[in-house]
């Protein structure tokens, strides 16, 4: 049985636990609705607004959304005969351009046998909806920190100027990198950048590589910035922003959905304005860089948006380095480009959040799970009133139910 399986068993075992358990359905770790202002808990009635077809609902502009139900069933890559197969040796970004170069509208498979592709990979819009996916254990591996500048970035990623140059289809996304007027690349320093609709991965484990190193080093696994993104039985692993569930259009909406997966990192490590369904999935915060303060999630919700991040059926757990001091939090709101002004209720960012039917180890901090504020500081403020509307901006969006 593979690692994923393994801890897809897992997390069905603990949530069937969970189903059985009393009928005190609003409780968390013994704390029933509403909860406290440091760890607010969701009633069964207020739960049963945050489903996942609720959160794949709509599409369109977030001001004006368009009902656009979207369910998608599992991969299906059995029997399918794959438009281009990579082997160990080749390129999987160039595997990706000779896909989108098939174009039209029908579904392309890119099938990658087992091995380690060593180097960045990015799919962009405009193409096919591709299917890329591993058979055995395929690993896609690279080493790349947020904090270097364009020139190092683009000199690491693109060394000979072959992996992207002129006229290939990812040339746009690599020339935005490259070229940045910032100090640094930012969230370029991801493995795999995908732009497009309707991609599929599975199958695969995508590792950003940088070493251990104190400070603050983001380093993507993976960043999705597109609608309907689907990742099914994938591995992640990094440190800081292992996974960024990203929209390329702040007004819009991009939903994404990870299935039967495990994400692994220390530092705001699933993060993003997406809508995105989490599902099977196994958390975990590990100790080897920061062995204290670990901090999973970070969604950064637009204020009109009623849905950020749904976590179901998982298991978010700690290494060993948090067992004699449980200080990791589960979250805290991103208030993405706020820094500047502070946190503006109604008007910057307030990531929302539910947990659900999940397993918590005992390694996050019980009575106050949630971190304050990344760009701003902003202390974390449940609303525990009766009467409470859960999306006013002047409290916290980060929930629980059933855990």
């Amino acid at each position: 049985m593979s690692t994923v399986a393994r801890l897809s068993t897992a997390a069905v075992a603990a949530v069937t636990l969970l189903a059985l358990a009393p009928a005190a359905s609003a409780h968390a770790g013994g704390r029933a609705a509403p909860g406290t202002v440091t760890r607010p808990i969701l009633s069964a009635a207020e739960a049963a607004r945050f489903t996942p077809a609720a959160y794949l609902e709509h599409s369109g502009p977030i001001a004006a959304p368009v009902v656009d139900p979207w369910r998608p069933g599992p991969v299906r890559t059995h029997g399918v005969r794959p438009d281009v197969v990579v082997r160990p040796g080749d390129s999987v970004q160039a595997a990706v351009n000779a896909a989108y170069r098939l174009g039209g509208d029908k579904r392309r498979y890119v099938l990658v046998r087992p091995g380690t592709y060593t180097g960045t990979v990015f799919i962009p819009a405009g193409g096919p909806p591709l299917t890329v996916y591993g058979v055995g254990d395929v690993r896609i591996e690279f080493a790349i920190d947020a904090g270097v500048t364009p020139a190092a970035w683009a000199a690491a990623v693109n060394p000979d100027g072959q992996r992207y140059a002129e006229g290939d289809p990812a040339w746009a996304m690599y020339r935005s990198c490259a070229t940045r007027t910032q100090a640094t690349v930012g969230l370029c320093a991801s493995v795999v950048w995908s732009e497009s609709v309707g991609l599929e991965l599975a199958g695969l484990t995508i590792v950003n590589t940088l070493p251990d190193l104190a400070g603050t080093h983001q380093a993507l696994a993976l960043r999705t910035d597109a609608d309907r993104t689907l990742v099914e039985r994938v591995r992640l692993i990094s440190r800081q922003d292992t996974l960024h569930t990203n929209a390329a259009d702040i007004a819009r909406i991009a939903r994404v959905v990870v299935r039967d997966s495990y994400v692994e990192g220390d530092t705001d490590f699933v993060f993003g304005r997406a809508v995105a369904v989490f599902e099977r999935v196994h958390f975990r915060t590990v100790s080897t860089r920061k062995p204290a303060d670990g901090v999973v999630f970070a969604p950064s919700t637009a204020p009109a948006n009623p849905f950020g991040f749904l976590v179901r059926h998982s298991l978010i757990t700690t290494d060993a380095g948090y067992d004699a001091a449980p200080t990791a939090h589960l979250g805290r709101a991103w208030d993405q480009s706020a820094g500047a002004t502070g946190y503006l209720p109604g008007v910057s960012p307030n990531g929302q959040l539910v947990i659900r039917e999940s397993a918590i180890d005992a390694g996050y901090n019980a009575d106050a799970p949630w971190a304050p504020a990344a760009t701003t500081a902003r202390p974390f403020a449940g609303n525990v009133a009766a009467d409470r509307n859960l999306d006013d901006p002047l409290f916290n969006r980060l929930w629980e139910y059933r855990t």
